[in-house]
Parts: structure tokens; C-alpha cells; sequence
């Protein structure tokens, strides 16, 4: 049975020679990688059989190019809301760099020097969300880790610094929807990853597969 409400799926682009080397990519333009590349035609596969009213992603390539392969680049808008947080003086470099010179340093709480804070990041999700919410029918956002992470915290009415506790892998899927009406936002599948059942199996065979 269908859910009579709208779905909000998030996408992460597929893997770049940075998300390897374990280095933060804000607003550097990295292509994907080969692999990256099998990924994004993965999340095609999963994507299926599902219909979307709109197709939204960040302007940076690995977003865009994750898009076209994964086969709704045709129907996609560029959203600049949806862009990967600005690392500012941190860009290019690895936590444990970053940890060397600031040990109590985190992310989602401090933000970047020269670059977005939480709150910052967070104003941009919620533009992005209320975007979202006024669309009817099912949406497909195309983005970063960061950037979904803080979205899911405030699709949720938290903080943005609850992004710290949603993990993403590349190429992962997500789906963002209500329980009962639109008063009552909720995570339905969080972070597929490409080895995992396409969204839209049937729930017991998912729990399964996932163990």
C-alpha cells in the first residue's frame, strides 16, 4: 500500500578521491571517482519504479554527476541551498589534522573558522525544507553528508547539531517522511547503502537484509 503522503528522498553523491582520504569537502569541485561513478548507477537501479514530482540538487559535480547517472538528471533543478557546508580554513583537511591543533573541536558544534557555522547551515536546511514541503507529490534531493545530515536534524524540528548522530555513506539513500499528517515528520529509511535492498522492498525482507 502506498504512503498518501509525500516522500522526501535524499541522496549522497558517490564516492570522490576525498571522501577516500577522509578529507572535508565543502565547496571544492571534485569529480567522482570510478567507483564513485558504479555507485551513482547503483542508486539508479534502487531508484526504480519510484515517481518524483521534483528533482533537486547541489550545483557542485559530484552532486550533479551522481544525478545523471543515477537517471533523473533530465527533470533535476539546481538548489544552492543544497550545497555541502563551507569548511572555510578547514577545508581539505582530515579531522585528526584539525584535532592535532584543536583537540575539543567538533563540527556540527563549532562550525568552521572562516567558513559556516551550525546555525548558518542550518538557516540554509530550513530554506531548502520549507522548498521541499510546499511541493506536491514525492521529492529527490541530490547533496552532501554534511549538508543531509543537518537537513535531517531540522526535517526533524532538532537542533543542527543533531546532524552528528546520522551517518551517511556515499551513494547512500534516504527517506525523509510523516507519521500520521504533516505535524509528525519522521525518518523512514536512513543511509542505504548501495549493497543493501532497493527502497520500496517489502519491510521484512529490508530488516533482513540488513543484519
Amino acid at each position: 500500500m502506498s504512503d498518501p503522503l509525500p516522500l522526501t528522498y535524499l541522496a549522497r553523491h558517490g564516492e570522490t578521491a576525498w571522501t577516500i582520504s577522509r578529507q572535508h569537502t565543502g565547496l571544492t569541485d571534485l569529480p567522482l571517482t570510478a567507483q564513485g561513478e558504479a555507485e551513482a548507477l547503483q542508486l539508479g537501479e534502487r531508484l526504480q519504479g519510484v515517481k518524483f514530482s521534483a528533482v533537486l540538487t547541489s550545483p557542485l559535480q559530484r552532486a550533479v554527476r551522481t544525478c545523471e547517472l543515477a537517471g533523473v538528471g533530465s527533470m533535476a533543478k539546481i538548489e544552492p541551498d543544497l550545497m555541502e557546508w563551507n569548511y572555510g580554513a578547514y577545508e581539505g583537511r582530515t579531522t585528526a589534522e584539525i584535532h592535532a591543533e584543536r583537540p575539543d573541536w567538533e563540527l556540527f558544534r563549532d562550525g568552521c573558522p572562516a567558513g559556516e557555522s551550525p546555525e548558518q547551515i542550518g538557516a540554509r536546511a530550513d530554506r531548502a525544507i520549507r522548498r521541499v514541503r510546499g511541493i506536491e507529490g514525492n521529492t529527490l534531493l541530490f547533496s552532501s553528508s554534511h549538508f543531509l545530515r543537518v537537513f535531517a536534524a531540522r526535517w526533524l524540528g532538532l537542533e543542527p547539531a543533531a546532524g552528528r548522530f546520522f551517518l551517511l555513506g556515499t551513494a547512500s539513500l534516504s527517506v525523509l517522511a510523516y507519521e500520521h499528517d504533516r505535524s509528525e515528520p519522521v525518518i523512514r529509511v536512513w543511509n542505504e547503502l548501495p549493497r543493501e535492498p532497493r527502497v520500496g522492498q517489502p519491510r521484512g525482507q529490508q530488516e533482513n537484509a540488513s543484519r
